[in-house]
């Protein structure tokens, strides 16, 4: 593929209500959408789902912006990319920046299954025709106020419910949600926001009987994750501490989780993310695909991925009206009765992307040529 142009799009989205973790609240959702034209005139999407400040990992919208700009853009320009898989090597040099690299490989995918008239469930090895879905409810006001939303969900159909947890805001919550609801398939997500000394709090989660316990310790740890995983039945799921297919492999090792949250553009991009699922397939380990809030244009990779045969467990691929008024994708990502997403079929995304909107919600934009 000969790249002749890129547009960088800074779009925000005002959710359908505010969603707050261990370290902030979000009611919009900000984000770059990066546009790539072929030589041919073909046009493909790919999403950077970094936020406005440094909270889940370090990158902002001004860095990945900046980082694409000066260093990404201008390499993807010097040469053609024969398959997005090529991708990654021209990028390797420059350190992290996982989710800039990632938008740029996630819009090559999409031209390149255009180009060859598939999807891209079907490009990347997916083997499913739908994907189950789960929904992910952040920190609220109230215990009450949270169950009427996991109420809520329920009666949607979603057949898991996550919840995210911080200290103050975790064992007693949990034990609420299960009185009121039983048996239900749930799992929680600390987000980094403890450390070992407080493991006594995920020792009484493990009489819960959760799905696993998520990012409990520290963002960038597999060591004090191996010592909390020996305590408890309950297994942990690692998200912030994978950032390569080797961080994985290493973490397996270590017994420090015993299933991994898959986000490709945490993972520097598709490439990675199905390496990470097959490393992972072997090991006997099951993954599941996390969200980051993204637009219909991330959540339609994010469900090509999810088809893929390791992804066991529900993913965070709530649809489209569970965070937006209007999705920017026709149709929008929506949640069939038995609580699955479908897999498209159709050629690239498998979803029209609608640039008025785009246009409508974009805050900043430039247009970069080779």
């Amino acid at each position: 593929m000969r790249i002749v142009s890129a547009e960088v799009h800074q779009v925000e989205l005002p959710l359908v209500f505010p969603f707050e973790t261990s370290f902030g609240r979000e009611e919009t959702k900000v984000c770059l959408l990066i546009a790539l034209t072929a030589g041919d005139g073909r046009r493909g999407w790919g999403e950077v789902p970094a936020g406005a400040a440094p909270l889940y990992n370090e990158e902002t919208v001004g860095t990945a912006w900046h980082v694409l700009e000066e260093f990404i853009l201008p390499r993807l320009f010097e040469q053609d990319v024969p398959h997005p898989r090529a991708f990654p090597p021209i990028v390797a040099s420059l350190r992290r920046h996982h989710m800039a690299k990632a938008g740029v490989e996630a819009a090559l995918w999409d031209l390149h299954c255009q180009a060859d008239g598939i999807s891209l469930s079907t490009a990347l090895g997916g083997t499913r025709g739908a994907v189950a879905a789960g929904v992910s409810l952040g920190i609220e006001p109230s215990v009450e106020r949270l169950l009427n939303r996991i109420r809520e969900f329920l009666a949607r159909g979603y057949q898991r419910i996550k919840i995210k947890i911080k200290p103050g805001w975790d064992a007693d919550v949990v034990a609420e949600v299960r009185r009121a609801f039983g048996d239900i398939r749930l799992q929680v997500d600390a987000n980094s926001a403890y450390t070992l000394d407080q493991a006594d709090v995920f020792r009484r989660m493990d009489g819960f009987d959760l799905l696993l316990i998520e990012q409990p310790l520290a963002e960038d740890d597999i060591i004090d994750h191996a010592a909390l995983q020996a305590q408890l039945r309950t297994p942990i799921c690692l998200d912030e501490s994978i950032v390569t297919p080797d961080d994985a492999r290493k973490a397996i090792a270590l017994g420090s989780c015993r299933v991994i949250n898959i986000k490709a553009a945490r993972m520097s991009g598709l490439t990675a993310g199905v390496a990470t699922h097959d490393l992972a397939r072997r090991a006997g380990v099951p993954v599941w695909c996390g969200g980051l809030l993204e637009t219909g244009i991330g959540r339609a990779a994010n469900i090509a991925l999810a088809s893929l045969p390791n992804f066991t467990l529900p993913a965070d691929l709530s649809a489209s009206d569970r965070y937006f008024h209007e999705d920017i994708i026709d149709p929008p990502v929506r949640l069939n009765a038995d609580g699955t997403v479908t897999v498209p079929t159709a050629p690239g995304l498998g979803f029209r992307v609608l640039e008025d909107r785009i246009d409508r919600d974009t805050v900043k934009r430039a247009t970069y040529r080779r």
